[in-house]
């Protein structure tokens, strides 16, 4: 690990960032260039004082996993998310197999739709990114698999109504089957296969079955628990290399699907539990 070369790379990815450009404001009394460093660590899910201490070469040897945050946080392109990985001694993702690294143009697509839920996603049900409205709608799930929490987390399904739920699920086990094939020599989608066939009875009929779809624009129900029923529309859009995708979900203008939307933009990421 070069501590002195790591430090150096991440202070020049900060400065070089406005607050617009990762969805942040830009707030009073602003008189640096860049991010703040603890913007930064907000961004990648990171204690402020840990990566304090990398930025002043103190820092501990951060894990894989923080490194493809730091890069998602910094919006780096792939070299530059490559070169972070080798000065942190680290070998980068290797091409052909999946990767939580999210290029800085579709963020920057994500940071804009501000009044619409959307993400990002692999196509083997990794959550790599959400903006405000979709952790409105479902909840904050960055770094979760929403294949494995369908069928392992209870509760997990109470946002869709009980008739979907069949659905949803050969759905799931369909599209991971597709991604397993399409990509054998990828260890993350095999691995998650071999967990639930042993973890899930239901996953292990489904797979069983061997039905085989991709995952395509549809309408969704969800069962809010405060703002009601939403009947919204879903677009998945298939970036390069059609590893990852954009999610969107929107409604009807002037239906009540849209006015109760508009309503979960207003109440954002307030406390969402209804009263007893």
């Amino acid at each position: 690990m070069n501590r002195a070369e790591l430090a150096d790379f991440l202070r020049r990815c900060r400065t070089r960032l406005a607050p617009s450009d990762v969805g942040l404001t830009e707030g009073p009394r602003r008189r640096t260039p860049g991010l703040r460093r603890e913007e930064v660590a907000q961004l990648a899910g990171m204690s402020a004082d840990y990566y304090t201490r990398l930025e002043q070469r103190r820092g501990s040897h951060p894990s894989r996993q923080m490194l493809t945050a730091l890069a998602r946080a910094l919006r780096l392109t792939d070299a530059e998310r490559d070169h972070l990985f080798h000065l942190a001694g680290e070998e980068p993702p290797r091409p052909g197999g999946s990767s939580g690294h999210v290029r800085p143009g579709l963020l920057l697509v994500l940071d804009r739709l501000h009044d619409l839920p959307a993400s990002v996603m692999s196509d083997w049900g990794e959550m790599l990114a959400q903006n405000t409205m979709s952790m409105a709608l479902t909840g904050d799930h960055e770094g979760t698999n929403l294949i494995r929490r369908w069928f392992t987390v209870p509760g997990a399904r109470d946002l869709f109504p009980a008739q979907a739920h069949a659905v949803h699920a050969r759905s799931h086990v369909a599209s991971l089957r597709a991604v397993t094939a399409a990509r054998p020599d990828d260890p993350g989608p095999a691995a998650l296969v071999a967990e639930l066939r042993a973890a899930s009875r239901e996953f292990e009929e489904l797979w069983q079955s061997h039905e085989v779809t991709v995952r395509r624009p549809s309408p969704k129900r969800f069962l809010h628990p405060v703002v009601g029923v939403l009947d919204l529309d879903c677009e998945v859009l298939t970036g390069d290399g059609h590893s990852q995708q954009l999610v969107v979900h929107s409604a009807r203008p002037g239906s009540d699907t849209y006015e109760r939307l508009e309503l979960l933009r207003v109440i954002g990421l307030q406390d969402l539990t209804p009263s007893a």
